[in-house]
């Protein structure tokens, strides 16, 4: 679970995203226990209120939900809900941006293709 945090983003988006990424490899499966907030903030060294805000991100999308006086845990279906937003930023943050790019220098959906294609291979 350890990471380094990237300083050009929240933290607490990082912490998030470092959840999500453990329910998507399976290190969290779905109705496991994730760690506590104080248990993220002596991990990370880093405030209880920036970690419950990580944490909470991800109970208000309803990947994450609390057990009262137990804990937090990974919801049923939580791995599907993940992979999908994940999808939707990767089309927004990458393909509407390359495409936009490649439109402005001209390369058509083919090349374009070839090129996605060639850094397969690569």
């Amino acid at each position: 679970m350890a990471f380094l945090m990237d300083d050009s983003r929240p933290i607490f988006v990082q912490i998030a995203e470092r959840i999500e990424d453990d329910i998507i490899e399976g290190v969290m499966p779905e109705e496991s226990q994730v760690l506590s907030t104080n248990q993220f903030a002596a991990f990370y060294k880093i405030n209880p209120a920036t970690a419950a805000k990580g944490v909470n991100k991800l109970v208000d999308e309803g990947i994450l939900y609390k057990k009262r006086g137990i804990g937090m845990f990974v919801a049923e279906g939580a791995r599907t809900k993940v992979i999908e937003k994940r999808k939707e930023q990767f089309f927004e943050e990458f393909v509407v941006t390359m495409v936009r790019e490649a439109k402005k220098l001209g390369i058509s959906a083919e090349q374009l293709t070839d090129m996605i294609k060639r850094g397969d291979n690569a």
